[in-house]
């Protein structure tokens, strides 16, 4: 059933472009396990500094300015702290004549000036940040849209949303933190120990620098081993997130089959390994806090017991004293701020990397380097041996040549799993024939760009399936700027304006998750006036009454008879009765064609087609009895 595409796959070798695509999954998992930070911050760092994009740059050098403000004013703010100490004390001289009073002044403008220009620095880059953010989103959706049919019927809607979702957040972090963390703490660090070198002693400078190394060393090799359990959380998250996902998409077979209790088991079960995750994730949390609080307590114990034998030999003033103490703490709040934005990078690197693997992905089908608009003067379908299989092993069309006129209607009828729908998925290049070609008015649909060969064919599926949004939506959705009046005319066309003014909010009834509001024949028109907003020249009709009532059936096969009129038709069909005054109808077998003709001519043959059409009418006799 074309809407309910449950196969997807194909090229023209299908053998290689198999072992290919088995090839790349391959790489594609191991390059996800050995990816590196590095690879995906080299992603990322374009949105920092991006070609052609001056004001972006702009930006971030001002940022950068605000930022060497701001740590500047920073470090020589305990220096200003012991003067005011040193005056207090009598044990120094106030500069610039200032007294105590003065210099507590000057003290309190300092930091608010680093505070200040901290949340500048911010405030400048905010618009960097949602750029990237914004426009790595877009850039995740449309190749989402872009990648095979065979990967959208593999992937767990939920999961994917979730992925996308961390990925995207990571991306301002990533990049403020890129700009903001680990370079301006190495030149405040740096800063402070030069600082105490020449003011103070070596000795002060080697407590430092011991302190400092032991403190990036642990956090690392902590925060490395915590990066795995992250990885399981997310793994786990992501798979609760798909089990509740799917059981609301299939709310009503959850109530057809009373398994809400084993829905709800299920998704508890999911949860029990996301909570088992993110207990381990608590617990090394708490772990890697207290390490670090044991190893910068240390070095800030024996920075001030020898700064406090300082002031006792005379060596040191007790502003000395205050300013060691004041660095320390100045040294403590980064390096505990490093621990938790090495935490939270390396969280973001795991969440981008799979958002990235996802941009990795590759699209089976694209178009040729040089191909061109699709151009239909009459709209002349030609199949000439086709051969297609959605596996290896088992071909499904076996070098099928069909014609269809322009301006004619053709039926393909025969039993399941012969190749029916195949054939309208091919039409529309979901994915390419292997062998043989498939023409448009003499034109390889794979020599011509997706978006005309959309823009030419009209689908009506089996299964019309509507966004969660109005009437008018959904009808306007065949026509990007279609007016009121061309929706109301399109509806006209499809019977169903009547019943649509007949709603309380008429066009504006909102019909709820795919279009579950309203009934399966109401959708089904629906999705007529859609098709005939877009007025293509090529319509496929695949299997559009069969999941109909016979009363629905025939209202609806008025519609779709003016929906054909004047375009070249190819019904794909199971409803024999549907397609009897069809211009040709084609019979296929197990992949090949054994009959073609009018309904008249095929009945008079008393062929396959005579013993479908018997069979479907001793069906509907049993059904009436």
């Amino acid at each position: 059933m074309f809407g309910c595409l449950v196969q997807w796959a194909g090229h023209r070798k299908w053998g290689s472009i198999m072992q290919k695509w088995r090839t790349a999954s391959d790489e594609e998992l191991a390059r996800a396990k050995d990816r590196s930070g590095w690879n995906v911050i080299r992603r990322v760092a374009p949105y920092l500094w991006p070609k052609g994009k001056l004001w972006v740059k702009q930006r971030v050098v001002l940022a950068m300015l605000a930022l060497i403000a701001s740590k500047a004013i920073a470090v020589y703010v305990p220096q200003i702290y012991k003067q005011v100490v040193n005056v207090l004390a009598a044990e120094g001289v106030s500069p610039l004549m200032l007294g105590a009073v003065g210099l507590t002044v000057a003290y309190g403008m300092a930091r608010l000036m680093a505070v200040a220009f901290q949340n500048l620095r911010d405030a400048i880059f905010a618009k960097v940040g949602q750029r990237a953010l914004r426009q790595l989103a877009l850039e995740t959706f449309e190749h989402i849209h872009r990648l095979s049919m065979r990967y959208h019927i593999t992937r767990k809607t939920g999961g994917l949303s979730r992925i996308i979702e961390r990925g995207v957040k990571g991306v301002e972090f990533l990049l403020r933190f890129m700009l903001f963390s680990i370079g301006p703490l190495i030149l405040e660090l740096l800063l402070i120990a030069g600082i105490l070198y020449f003011a103070l002693d070596v000795w002060y400078l080697a407590v430092i620098v011991l302190t400092i190394a032991a403190y990036v060393w642990f956090t690392f090799k902590v925060t490395e081993w915590r990066v795995k359990l992250r990885r399981e959380m997310n793994d786990q998250d992501t798979d609760a997130n798909q089990k509740a996902i799917d059981s609301l998409l299939n709310f009503e077979t959850v109530k057809y089959f009373g398994a809400e209790s084993r829905e709800a088991a299920r998704y508890d079960q999911s949860m029990k390994g996301y909570e088992a995750a993110a207990l381990k994730t608590a617990y090394s949390l708490a772990g890697l806090n207290v390490g670090q609080s044991i190893l910068i307590t240390s070095g800030l114990v024996v920075v001030m017991v020898m700064a406090a034998m300082g002031v006792e030999n005379g060596t040191l003033t007790v502003g000395d004293f205050v300013m060691v103490n004041a660095y320390m703490i100045q040294i403590t709040m980064p390096l505990n701020f490093l621990g938790t934005v090495y935490r939270e990078i390396r969280q973001s690197l795991v969440d981008m990397g799979e958002m990235f693997d996802l941009l990795e992905q590759p699209a089976e089908i694209s178009d040729a380097d040089d191909a061109k608009p699709l151009k239909v003067d009459g709209g002349r379908i030609e199949l000439r041996d086709v051969e297609f299989g959605y596996d290896e092993e088992r071909p499904i069309l076996k070098g099928v040549t069909l014609a269809v006129d322009a301006g004619q209607n053709v039926a393909i009828v025969g039993a399941s799993g012969s190749g029916k729908s195949t054939i309208g998925r091919l039409l529309f290049r979901f994915y390419d024939v292997q062998a043989g070609a498939l023409r448009i008015d003499g034109q390889d649909v794979r020599d011509v760009t997706q978006q005309s060969l959309h823009d030419a064919i009209g689908v009506v599926p089996q299964d019309t399936v509507l966004f969660n949004d109005t009437i008018r939506y959904n009808i306007a959705y065949g026509r990007d700027g279609a007016s009121y009046e061309d929706i109301v005319a399109a509806a006209e066309a499809a019977q169903i304006h009547d019943f649509i003014m007949s709603l309380p909010d008429g066009y504006e009834t909102t019909v709820g998750e795919r279009g579950l509001k309203l009934s399966g024949g109401e959708k089904q028109r629906v999705g007529i006036a859609r098709t005939l907003l877009k007025n293509p020249p090529l319509l496929l009709l695949d299997e559009a009454t069969s999941a109909l009532d016979t009363e629905t059936e025939q209202s609806i096969q008025d519609a779709l008879a003016l929906a054909g009129h004047g375009r070249t038709v190819i019904t794909i069909a199971h409803r024999l009765s549907t397609i009897a005054e069809a211009d040709r109808i084609v019979v296929l077998e197990q992949g090949v064609i054994v009959e073609e003709g009018t309904h008249t001519d095929l009945l008079e043959r008393e062929g396959r087609y005579a013993q479908l059409w018997h069979r479907q009418l001793s069906d509907d006799e049993s059904a009436v009895a």
